[in-house]
């Protein structure tokens, strides 16, 4: 490992918890700083986009009580870009309806302007099976 993957860590987990509480502050305008303008999130319901859900927060029709990362996050270094894997549940309100969800979650992180921006957000339902190893 080179000597700046311990400083890399630091700054990956710090950009993903700042994240989750800007997301559990339903705050629009400070979500968006963590996105790029081209944002998509990927679910079990299809794709989704920056815009979309940063309107949805807005309008205070989606909102977020919990987010918590409950197994480490996994980095992998693609190049110029970071792949942030880790499990997360949270709670959130669409509409009044509340949802609570336990999902493997991985974001596609870029850098721009000096500082890291999501450009792709894969969730997967968690299951209570345990993987295989590899």
């Amino acid at each position: 490992m080179h000597s700046s993957a311990g400083a890399d860590r630091v700054e990956l987990e710090r950009f993903a918890d700042e994240w989750a509480t800007a997301i559990v502050a339903n705050d629009a305008d400070s979500i968006a700083e963590f996105m790029s303008e081209d944002w998509v999130m990927v679910s079990e319901t299809g794709v989704s986009g920056r815009d979309q859900f940063l309107v949805l927060v807005s309008s205070g029709r989606l909102t977020h009580s919990a987010m918590e990362r409950v197994a480490p996050l996994q980095i992998r270094r693609l190049g110029d870009e970071v792949a942030l894997t880790s499990r997360v549940t949270n709670t959130a309100h669409l509409d009044g309806q509340r949802f609570d969800a336990d999902e493997w979650t991985t974001d596609i992180l870029v850098r721009s302007h000096d500082r890291w921006k999501c450009v792709l957000t894969q969730v997967t339902p968690a299951s209570d099976q345990t993987a295989p190893p590899h």
